[in-house]
């Protein structure tokens, strides 16, 4: 009989993680300890200390509590749905409604708890209104999603330009717009600093990259870097602005009274259930200060190595070079380019237990579990040499530098590397072969750098035609002729067109085109000898190196990108003849 019951019980959370080798007997323990002093779930408090990923918290809460889960990050919105469940009790009650099958009666329900019994029954009360005035009866089925997933979901897809809107009417009239704060679920504060947070949650909503705010004569324009490209969103009163500055100063620990000097400050704020860092610079201007924010979401901003949407080759050859275990790899292309992001990805495959990953940023942008991360600091002359300096006491096999900027850093880069290391780190040049002379420029010897560099990835970031309203034309002479194609070649390309889905952009989301060079001991030998670069490029393509141009058109030709978006980040000019 008691075996009977001992089957019957619910399996729990942390032996689940361990069973399934995502945490140890150790990190459980610790995890134990701080839900005692946080009163958070198990799995929050193991996500939150970065022993687990949020997948793995939702498949052992999933199995735990018999809940089928359900991931809302590609969920299109349904309105009819929506219109079933309020924003108010969606956000008390930390639930979404995915879905409604009419025919079925079924609307489908994602919550962080499906078992909270007051949920259960304010969406069944909800329904049985609903069932009376559609003379159709509507049956609730629940899933399981992660708490973050949940609330962001709900930001995305429910009225949010209401509380945006509602704000600058209260600041306009003087008076309060009750609807708006209900509806945004939020308790009254002064109207800028609603203000704010709501254009915070907008940028972060809307996938933007930075946030620019910038005065005007007469106006203020905010305008969001989405998919790589400024769009301007609102124009407000210039009178709006110097109250907004102070609160973006306070939240980024600026001297509010200092305008005549740039300031550089940090944000941190949790939107959606997660941390979300913001990287604020101030800038005097003939008409104000300009601020821009860099939004650094931590969930977007690391992703894993084969999601970086490179080809089957170019992911071999990627992990092929990162089994070597001393010397550098470096990823070069312009700022915006997507270099972090890559040598995050790098840095993630190859955390683990057995080795030690030290960095150094400028400053660190996205934490991440059991690498030691370091800021370089003016404050305490700290910088990227010296810093490289002290990482070496630290028993690091990996070193990870922000960016190579002078001739310090280079030479102590290269001498790491030389010393048995794995070094990482970031160039500003315009392809993978440039960064040869560059670094030579910079004062590394050519011999000093033969044999130690591993490769070079240079890298763009284009943007990703809308699947949704993207259409096909057939090129004319120059485009073939950038495309290398023949007169008689049958090609068909897509262009930009603009659609509700894309806000009328065309494009929606971006991808990277990349060149890989990996260095043997031909190329080393030719690096060493001060080889020019076309003697090098040559050797590099025979060797089966394709360059970003050609990774770019191939991006075309299959219909990710159009050809005007990789000529905005790519020089084709010399694949034409006039």
């Amino acid at each position: 009989m008691s075996a009977g019951i001992a089957e019957t019980q619910p399996k729990r959370v942390g032996d689940i993680l361990i069973t399934r080798g995502y945490i140890n007997t150790d990190q459980l323990h610790i995890g134990l300890q701080q839900q005692k002093l946080t009163g958070k779930a198990l799995g929050e408090v193991l996500l939150d200390l970065g022993f687990i990923t949020e997948e793995a918290m939702l498949d052992a809460v999933s199995e735990s509590v018999g809940h089928e889960s359900i991931n809302l990050s590609s969920v299109i919105a349904d309105t009819s749905a929506l219109a079933l469940i309020p924003k108010h009790i969606a956000f008390k009650h930390a639930l979404f409604p995915v879905s409604y099958d009419s025919e079925r009666g079924e609307l489908i329900v994602a919550a962080a708890n499906p078992d909270d019994i007051v949920a259960r029954d304010t969406v069944a009360s909800l329904l049985v209104r609903a069932s009376q005035n559609l003379s159709k009866r509507i049956k609730p089925l629940w899933r399981i999603a992660s708490s973050a997933e949940v609330l962001a979901t709900i930001d995305r897809f429910y009225d949010r330009d209401l509380s945006i809107n509602g704000i600058l009417v209260e600041l306009e009239s003087g008076q309060l717009d009750l609807l708006a704060l209900s509806q945004a679920g939020v308790a009254y504060s002064h109207p800028i600093v609603r203000l704010m947070d709501a254009l915070f949650a907008d940028a972060v909503s809307h996938g933007a990259s930075d946030i620019h705010f910038e005065p005007e004569e007469q106006f203020l324009r905010i305008r969001y870097r989405i998919d790589g490209v400024l769009r301007e969103i609102r124009s407000l009163d210039k009178p709006n602005w110097t109250a907004m500055l102070v609160r973006l100063k306070v939240l980024s620990g600026m001297n509010i009274a200092e305008t005549r000097a740039p300031q550089d400050g940090r944000i941190s704020l949790s939107l959606f259930g997660r941390q979300i860092d913001f990287r604020a610079a101030a800038q005097p201007t003939i008409h104000g200060e300009n601020f821009v924010l860099r939004v650094l979401d931590r969930k977007r901003g690391v992703v894993a190595l084969d999601g970086l949407g490179l080809t089957e080759l170019q992911l071999n050859l990627l992990k092929l070079m990162l089994e070597r275990p001393e010397g550098i790899l470096l990823v070069t292309g312009p700022t915006g380019s997507g270099k972090t992001t890559t040598l995050y990805s790098v840095l993630n495959h190859l955390n683990n237990m057995g080795v030690n990953i030290m960095t150094l940023e400028d400053p660190v942008e996205y934490p991440l579990p059991m690498i030691r991360q370091t800021s370089v600091a003016e404050a305490v002359k700290l910088d990227f040499a010296e810093g490289i300096r002290s990482l070496m006491r630290q028993d690091p096999d990996i070193i990870f530098v922000g960016e190579i900027r002078d001739k310090d850093t280079a030479e102590m880069a290269v001498r790491s590397a030389m010393t048995g290391h794995q070094v990482f780190s970031t160039l500003h040049t315009n392809s993978a072969i440039r960064s040869i002379p560059r670094l030579v420029d910079l004062g590394v010897h050519a011999e000093i750098l033969s044999g130690n560099i591993i490769g070079i990835v240079a890298q763009r970031l284009v943007r990703r035609l809308c699947p949704q309203c993207k259409t096909t034309y057939s090129p004319g002479d120059t485009e073939r002729a950038m495309l290398g194609a023949g007169a008689q070649e049958n090609i068909t390309l897509y262009r930009a067109t603009g659609c509700p889905a894309c806000e009328g952009e065309g494009y929606k989301g971006r991808l990277a085109i990349i060149e890989i060079l990996r260095f043997d001991r031909g190329l080393d030998e030719l690096v060493a000898r001060g080889a020019m670069l076309k003697e090098m490029n040559d050797y590099a393509v025979s060797k089966g190196f394709v360059e970003i141009a050609e990774d770019g058109l191939r991006r075309v030709r299959e219909g990710s990108t159009s050809l005007d978006e990789v000529r905005r980040v790519v020089d084709l000019t010399d694949r034409v003849s006039l």
